[in-house]
């Protein structure tokens, strides 16, 4: 390994809960100081909509022009979240159930309401597959 490269992220911060102000951002910070001490330089953060095009456009931008790209934000546990299939149609890959982690997520909320699409986005249920 080469101890002279310096390995570049960008962050993408996801919510329009966080560009209305009515939440703020606390991700930022901590990513950045935790790639900092890993020797990583985070060298942009963008803060995006809950928008399909504006999601793709950035995680496409930002993983096309450094070597890591992280995502904040936008998975929740509503139906209405869109990021997985957005970050999944930028790259062009699909997005299935994970079978075991859904018969997880089924039994703890048996009694609890039952599963909706949104519990299963935000628990990890969905994962994006080639």
């Amino acid at each position: 390994m080469d101890d002279t490269r310096i390995w570049t992220a960008g962050i993408v911060v996801i919510g329009d809960e966080i560009l209305s102000g009515r939440t703020q951002d606390r991700n930022v910070s901590q990513i950045g100081l935790w790639l900092n001490l890993q020797g990583i330089r985070l060298k942009e953060v963008r803060v995006v909509a809950d928008d399909m095009g504006a999601i793709a456009e950035a995680v496409t931008t930002i993983s096309g022009r450094y070597d890591y790209c992280f995502t904040t934000g936008g998975i929740g546990p509503t139906h209405d979240d869109i990021t997985v299939d957005a970050i999944a149609a930028a790259f062009g890959l699909g997005v299935e159930i994970h079978p075991r982690a859904r018969a997880i997520l089924e039994a703890y909320y048996e009694t609890r309401g039952g599963v909706t699409r949104g519990v299963c986005a935000w628990r990890g249920c969905r994962r994006v597959r080639a």
